[in-house]
């Protein structure tokens, strides 16, 4: 970011956050032998989030993105390629943990390698047939493969996404259309067989196709420093409340809207709490 280097990358966001509200989290990645791996590992070390799964790679670097911020806090990524992540390694210590989780977090832009599709499909059969399989769709183009999103969604039971990624997935259209929210959630679930779909639309709020019933949550205004990671922040919430086995969807979503906002009044996309 202009004001300095920040840890980020959508599972990673959504692992942090999950850590600082309780739940016991397994990252799996890869990073380089560098300068910005050895950084990456001190934070993680120093919040106590588990890294034995998180792989290190002799020949690639570990991934950078760079942001660029407009006026209003919004960013645009310059995402870099060929990097570590590109190379997502399952070993003992990712599946140990995937075999007895409640849940998995996994993004889009990862599966732009042929390995780490590979990767979290294997991770995918061997889970624990109740537990959480969360895909947070992120079409950043050209990593914006929707043939490949589609294949991906299939095996979620919840699926998150925004308002304009919902449209291009259910219509085609490249804007959303405020108050088509709840119309696409319900073609996503029915053609993905999710039992859960989430729909996040900015400063409008979020809304949640939750068992066959529709919940929506009005944002709030705040005074945006950015707006990276609090869609992360936001997920990581409300999966906080699912994993919780908390029985209203409503005030789940509440919850999860009201820290997403927090997240955009902080720079960058792990803040202290």
């Amino acid at each position: 970011m202009p004001e300095g280097l920040f840890p980020g990358g959508a599972p990673f966001n959504v692992a942090y956050h999950l850590h600082r509200l309780g739940a016991e989290v397994h990252l799996i990645s890869a990073i380089g032998r560098d300068r910005l791996g050895d950084e990456l590992l001190r934070r993680l070390r120093h919040w106590g989030i588990d890294d034995h799964a998180i792989v290190r790679h002799h020949g690639l670097p570990t991934g950078n993105v760079i942001a660029t911020l407009g006026d209003g806090g919004d960013a645009r990524y310059e995402i870099t390629e060929s990097v570590a992540w590109d190379q997502i390694i399952v070993n003992e210590d990712a599946l140990g943990p995937a075999m007895r989780a409640d849940a998995i977090v996994f993004g889009s832009l990862a599966q732009r390698s042929p390995l780490n599709l590979a990767a979290i499909e294997r991770l995918l059969k061997v889970m624990p047939a109740p537990a959480w399989r969360v895909f947070d769709v992120n079409l950043r183009p050209p990593h914006d493969d929707l043939e490949l999103v589609r294949r991906l969604a299939n095996e979620a039971t919840l699926l998150k996404l925004n308002a304009v990624e919902a449209a291009r997935l259910v219509t085609g259209a490249t804007e959303e259309e405020p108050g088509a929210e709840e119309a696409m959630a319900r073609a996503l679930a029915e053609h993905h067989g999710c039992t859960a779909v989430c729909i996040t639309c900015g400063e409008r709020g979020a809304g949640l196709l939750r068992d066959g019933a529709w919940y929506w949550e009005n944002g709030h205004k705040v005074e945006v420093a950015d707006t990276i990671g609090a869609g992360d922040a936001f997920l990581a919430r409300l999966l906080s409340h699912l994993l919780k086995g908390e029985a209203d969807p409503a005030a789940a979503l509440r919850s999860a809207t009201r820290h997403g906002e927090w997240v955009a009044s902080q720079r960058g996309a792990t803040p202290e709490y």
